[in-house]
């Protein structure tokens, strides 16, 4: 775990512990603002069975949607790796963007300029009041680590990435790594 100050662009592991809890069982969330008015998130490895083109005809791609969090869930948000081409877009941290100018993404989608490596959609986002995410920090409810994978990280494996990340956590955490997802269930 790192001790370090709560900074966008970290990684946030749902402790095992958190399991039956329905939004964050096994997610790995990126940071992707933190003030002390609150923070976002979104869950980088809960893909849905929707694509960009399945929620906006218009355009012409099969992105796959990803489930960001339980807040908004009707509203859909982007990050990306193409600040050059997305304009207005607010830099996460470590060649990691969130938003910008979505008619001009649309576009740029459509003449194929944007591919699913450098942008992906989430429904939803995941967020916390001012000092709840410290909160849940302290009751030992997610780990946080660096994002080593940097802009990269868009193309990790969505069903896997939480397990890879308890497994370089290493320790008590491997047992968890191939646990079934409901243990009690088993």
């Amino acid at each position: 775990m790192i001790s370090e100050k709560l900074q966008k662009g970290q990684l946030l592991i749902a402790e095992p512990s958190i399991i039956g809890d329905l939004s964050f069982n096994r997610s790995v969330i990126l940071l992707a603002d933190h003030t002390g008015e609150g923070s976002v998130g979104f869950i980088l490895n809960k893909p849905l069975d929707y694509t960009i083109s399945d929620l906006l005809p218009e355009i012409e791609a099969s992105f796959k949607i990803y489930n960001g969090g339980p807040v908004e869930q009707d509203n859909l948000y982007f990050i990306h790796t193409i600040p050059e081409l997305i304009t207005d877009s607010i830099e996460i941290s470590n060649g990691i963007f969130w938003g910008g100018d979505f008619e001009l993404t649309k576009s740029l989608i459509n003449e194929g300029k944007i591919s699913k490596e450098n942008i992906r959609f989430f429904l939803g986002y995941t967020g916390w009041d001012a000092n709840q995410l410290e909160t849940e920090l302290q009751a030992n409810s997610w780990i946080i680590t660096s994002n080593k994978h940097q802009s990269a990280i868009l193309s990790k494996s969505s069903n896997q990435f939480w397990k890879e990340k308890i497994m370089e956590l290493g320790g008590e955490y491997i047992i968890w790594s191939n646990a079934p997802e409901n243990p009690i269930l088993n």
